[in-house]
């Protein structure tokens, strides 16, 4: 197939300004569509991150219904030389790391929440090679 990479994920959030008020003003990801009571999308680097409002998606007219549920769970990738600094601007707004992680080679990742109870971590470059 020749796949490059995952171009868009999806969290599926209950309140949209709540939503731009961590990942625009907190995490500091561009907003690149808003569509009230529907979605609000973000630019993550070369990818998209999905924010819909699972009541309307579920049942979806023009595209495939798709919503969840619980506690879903991404990772931001930076480069590793960007780790300690992207954890310490976590730290300094008033984020809370809930669990740090050491992986192979030495290598250690954090997770956090958003406020709908998602599991985010950033992890630096090198993780998964």
């Amino acid at each position: 197939m020749g796949y490059s990479q995952i171009k868009e994920t999806c969290l599926y959030i209950p309140d949209l300004d709540q939503a731009e008020e961590f990942y625009h003003n907190k995490l500091g990801m561009p907003v690149i569509s808003k569509e009230e009571d529907r979605h609000i999308f973000f630019r993550c680097g070369s990818s998209v991150l999905l924010c819909f409002i699972p009541e309307a998606t579920k049942n979806e007219k023009n595209l495939p219904p798709h919503y969840a549920k619980g506690k879903q769970h991404i990772a931001f990738e930076v480069a590793a030389s960007a780790y300690p600094n992207s954890k310490a601007e976590l730290i300094e707004k008033g984020i809370v790391i809930t669990h740090e992680q050491e992986w192979k080679d030495g290598l250690e990742s954090c997770y956090f929440e958003d406020p709908f109870g998602h599991v985010l971590e950033i992890v630096p470059k090198g993780i998964w090679e």
